[in-house]
Order: structure tokens, then C-alpha cells, then sequence
């Protein structure tokens, strides 16, 4: 048997180890989701027929390469989500500015340190649930909203329970539209959202609703948002509600969200 094969030369060495690379943040990206199951049996049938192709085994290797090469459309079909996520991240970071570029580069730590102020966020939910004042908080990740943020009235603030109460008021001018956060800091205020467009949202949800899930869809954005009618604080991920039994459980997920 011929085994020439496994004469490595330096840039076979590098090629698997940036694959390897690539697949350690897909993992990463994909992990805790019905995805990942079907990435990991791509990524199985993948070396099956790599290694079928390296013993010469040409029927089962031509079966799995026909297999393969038609699995691009359907990943296509069952990752778009997540490929729109990336194609916006490309398309709206400006290579010009050298924190706006870096910013995008974060998913590549293996933590992000987040510094956004999670307690005093669910502290002025949590006042504003009580009398029943509206709001929706978008806190950035590594997509950057600069795109969105345009739409609304710009702002410069740290992060503070007042302030995020006073914005949200009823009789308040910045009360309409949503709230950017950016690195524990207030940056915009009556920002425009895309509004989701799926059937699967009960019709008990209102416009709000929609808009939290229609941007979480379409990047990495999490949002926070009090019901005006019942006073119920609602916690979007990845265009899903995420449930939650208490604060300190919905504090944890939060928190952890925000570093990984």
C-alpha cells in the first residue's frame, strides 16, 4: 500500500492547523445550538471521505464527494442566519477606523472581557417592569451597529440606572425606538430596528418584540426589553426568547452571554 500520503511538508502542517483554527470557532459560534449536530456530522463525513480518497477507495470516495458538494446548498439553506450575520459584520466594518476593525476581531479571543455594567441594566428594568414603562436595550457584541445607530439620535453616556429610566419615560422625546449600548456607554437613543418577518412570533407580541428578534437575527446583538402592557422583562438571543426562572438566573445568562 502506498503511503506517501502522510509526507508532511510545512505548509501541510499550517493548512491543518488553521483548519483546525476555523473549526475551534465555528464550534464556538455554534455551540449550545441544534446546529452543531449537524456540523459535527458534516465535519465526520468529511474525513470519512478524505481518508477513503487517500486509500484509493474510489466508489465510497466518489459517493461522498457527490454527497459533499450537494450539502453546500443545503448548508447554505440551514446556516443562512448565520451567514447573513457574517456578510453584515464584512459589509459594515469600517477598515478605516482601527477600533471599529479590532472590534469586529473579537470573536477570535478566546473570552471576551466585557465591561458592560449587567446590575445596574436589570436594576432599571427591573424599576421600569414595576410601573410598566416600555423599553427595548440593544447591547453590541462584535457585530458592529453603526448601521442602526445612524438612524437614531447619538449619545455619550456611561451606562446608569437614572439615565436609562429617564430615556424610556413615557413623556420623554428619546422614549420611542430602541437604546444602543457599546462597552458599558449610552450611544444611541431612538434607534430604527429591523422588524422581524417570521410567522413562529405569537400575535400577543407587539412591534417591540419584533424588532428585538429582527436585529438579534440579523447579528450577534442581545436585547433586553419591558412590556408596556404586562410590565414583563423579556431577554432575546439569536432571534429566540431566552427563558429565565429568576433575575439572578437571568443576571447569569446575561452575564455569560456578554464574555463568550
Amino acid at each position: 500500500m502506498n503511503l506517501d500520503f502522510i509526507d508532511f511538508s510545512f505548509l501541510d502542517v499550517l493548512d491543518i492547523i488553521l483548519v483546525a483554527i476555523l473549526l475551534y470557532y465555528i464550534y464556538k459560534l455554534l455551540k449550545g445550538t441544534v446546529a452543531i449536530n449537524i456540523v459535527i456530522g458534516i465535519a465526520l463525513i468529511f474525513l470519512i471521505w478524505k481518508i477513503t480518497q487517500a486509500l484509493h477507495m474510489e466508489m465510497l470516495s466518489g459517493i461522498l464527494g457527490y454527497l459533499l458538494s450537494g450539502g453546500v446548498i443545503a448548508l447554505l439553506i440551514v446556516f443562512q442566519q448565520e451567514i447573513r450575520k457574517f456578510l453584515l459584520m464584512i459589509g459594515t466594518t469600517n477598515f478605516s477606523a482601527k477600533r471599529g476593525f479590532l472590534n469586529q476581531l473579537k470573536f477570535l479571543k478566546t473570552e471576551i472581557n466585557s465591561e458592560t455594567d449587567v446590575e445596574t441594566i436589570l436594576t432599571a428594568c427591573k424599576s421600569m417592569s414595576k410601573t410598566r414603562t416600555g423599553a427595548l436595550l440593544v447591547i453590541e457584541k462584535t457585530n458592529n451597529l453603526d448601521f442602526l445607530i445612524n438612524t437614531g439620535d447619538k449619545m455619550n453616556a456611561l451606562v446608569n440606572e437614572a439615565i436609562l429610566e429617564s430615556i424610556f419615560y413615557k413623556n420623554s422625546p428619546l422614549h420611542d425606538g430602541a437604546t444602543v449600548i457599546r462597552d458599558n456607554f449610552i450611544i444611541a437613543t431612538r434607534v430604527v430596528l429591523p422588524v422581524s418577518g417570521s410567522t413562529k412570533i405569537p400575535s400577543r407580541f407587539g412591534l417591540r418584540h419584533r424588532a428585538a428578534i429582527g436585529v438579534t437575527e440579523k447579528t450577534d446583538a442581545i436585547c433586553l426589553l419591558v412590556s408596556e402592557e404586562t410590565g414583563e422583562i423579556s431577554y432575546i438571543n439569536n432571534g429566540e426568547f431566552v427563558f429565565y426562572k429568576t433575575q439572578e438566573d437571568l443576571f447569569l445568562r446575561l452575564q455569560k452571554d456578554l464574555t463568550t
